[in-house]
């Protein structure tokens, strides 16, 4: 195994394929009946936002790949800049989010699945003990078809991609045919408003449903032409999921039937529908697309799950790269080229998220899920600005334009979005992130070196700390002893003065290991040839 190296097999084709088949995943089964009951007719504003925002972190991510190729790049970069301690303690959110995604997957699986198989689910919609088989049975078919080559896994992906367009194409074409114009004039008290559009794009699911545009970043060590290919494809995925949500949210909200949603409103529906888009069907006597919907709830979350089992993978062998998991994690099987330990370990700890908890329906995990994934991408744009700032040397295939004010932007839009997702979520990842940090400084660091560490670090500590406090005196779940306002200024503030502070405080020239599995990283006066 230790010989192996990771493949450059999947094309352009295939890494939007992986981007697009990561979004349309569970989040069109569930979102637009979610973001519905926050935000109403206002829900279309809540995706052009949650795109913008995916976008900017996504396009700070393209110039970092593009540059510097690498698999599970989001827990390599902040390491490489700031070293071990950062990234330890980014390794950790990358663990919580990484794994828990396809645990998410495989719940709506089998929600929907209670169509068929009423005995996989309580009357709530949790789980019973044939329903956590199931889940568990759907984890390991996705481990072996990764476990083969990364080769059959593209393979089967683009494949199931193509599938799993047809359906939501089909139900917006459908739906639309039942569109009435009255609906878009019952707004949503659940907050509603602009409250309802922050609500809704971490508690219904929204960025959640954007978060694919990673898979790219992920897989980049295993891209032909990364430099190309990786900022096309985190572009062309995000411009189309886009496109497909924002028909599917209108095409559902049009067809509900009008004295249901008068009678329920927009958030009591969460309670009628509990397969949203089947009981739509059901509800306007289309018995076919009823069928046609429930396949796809099996076929798009699974396709979704399967990539995320393998992204988990690529962040765990990433941070054994870093040194902070045992060397065999970190080893690519020779004929396969897949990092199978890191795999063996994705598995477990996907199976540990399936497990009975508070949070067993699809709903209860996303906000979690998406806030702790958020934490992850946050410190990618103080990284790529330290690159930018003590690399000029690097070459940069893909060099984001407007860099100065698009990199602090997403800095500040992700802090948005992990404070958006609310105290309720904020009070558990954000301890476990100070911890984390506390830990490694104790028991991780050496002596010698360890002031060093604590100066590269003390930012991020800080960050944590700072956006604890604000979630806690906030407006979202917190005691509301700031006004909305204030608390989104304080938010805004406290993202800024963390991002130049994480900027001064990496190292004077990041330095980037070059190893036998991964790409040499070219720069200005390099003799190396990328081929395009």
């Amino acid at each position: 195994m230790a010989g192996g190296v990771l493949k450059q097999k999947l094309g352009l084709l295939d890494l939007t394929l992986l981007g697009i088949g990561s979004m349309i995943g569970s989040g069109w089964l569930y979102a637009a009946l979610n973001s519905a009951g926050f935000a109403g007719p206002l829900s279309g504003y809540a995706w052009a936002l949650g795109a913008v925002i995916i976008l900017l972190i996504g396009l700070v991510f393209a110039e970092l790949s593009a540059s510097i190729p690498r698999a599970g790049g989001f827990v390599r970069y902040p390491n490489f800049t700031h070293g071990n301690l950062v990234g330890f303690v980014i390794g950790v959110s990358a663990l919580l989010s990484y794994t828990s995604t396809a645990g998410v997957e495989v719940e709506a699986v089998r929600q929907y699945a209670l169509f068929w198989w009423p005995a996989l689910g309580h009357s709530d919609g949790s789980p019973t003990d044939l329903g956590f088989i199931m889940q568990i049975v759907l984890l390991v078919f996705f481990f072996l078809l990764n476990y083969w080559s990364v080769n059959f896994f593209g393979r089967i992906n683009t494949l199931v991609t193509g599938i799993k367009f047809i359906v939501p194409i089909i139900a917006i074409i459908t739906f639309f045919g039942f569109y009435k114009g009255a609906n878009m004039s019952i707004p949503s008290t659940h907050p509603g408003g602009v409250h309802g559009i922050f609500s809704s794009l971490t508690g219904a699911g929204i960025v959640f449903a954007y978060l694919g545009f990673r898979q790219a970043v992920d897989f980049a060590s295993e891209a032909k032409n990364p430099q190309r290919n990786v900022p096309l494809a985190i572009i062309f995925a995000l411009i189309a999921s886009f496109a497909i949500y924002i028909l599917l949210q209108f095409a559902f909200m049009g067809a509900v039937p009008t004295t249901l949603l008068k009678t329920h409103g927009w958030h009591g529906l969460e309670g009628v529908f509990q397969s949203p888009y089947a009981d739509l069907a059901r509800s306007l006597g289309l018995t076919w697309l009823i069928n046609l919907i429930l396949i796809d709830a099996v076929i798009s979350p699974a396709g979704t799950g399967n990539i995320y089992l393998a992204g988990a993978s690529r962040a765990l062998f990433a941070w054994a790269k870093n040194g902070h998991l045992f060397k065999i994690f970190g080893q690519v099987d020779e004929k396969s080229g897949v990092p199978r330990g890191a795999l063996w370990l994705s598995l477990i700890l996907a199976i540990a998220w399936t497990l009975p908890s508070e949070f067993q329906v699809w709903g209860g995990l996303i906000a979690a899920v998406t806030s702790a994934t958020v934490f992850t991408y946050m410190p990618g744009p103080v990284s790529a600005a330290v690159f930018r700032l003590r690399r000029p040397d690097l070459k940069r295939p893909f060099k984001l334009p407007a860099f100065v004010l698009i990199s602090p932007l997403a800095f500040i839009a992700s802090t948005l979005l992990i404070y958006w997702s609310g105290w309720s979520v904020n009070q558990l990842l954000v301890p476990i992130f100070v911890a984390a940090w506390v830990g490694y400084a104790l028991f991780g660091l050496k002596e010698q070196g360890l002031a060093d560490e604590i100066k590269r670090s003390a930012w991020l500590l800080a960050y944590y700390v700072g956006l604890y406090v604000i979630s806690y005196l906030g407006t979202y779940g917190g005691i509301k002893a700031l006004g909305s306002t204030t608390a989104m200024v304080a938010i805004v503030l406290l993202a800024l003065i963390t991002y130049f502070w994480g900027i001064v405080s990496a190292y004077e020239r990041p330095e980037i290991p070059v190893e036998a599995d991964e790409f040499d990283i070219i720069t200005e006066d390099s003799n190396a040839v990328v081929s395009l």
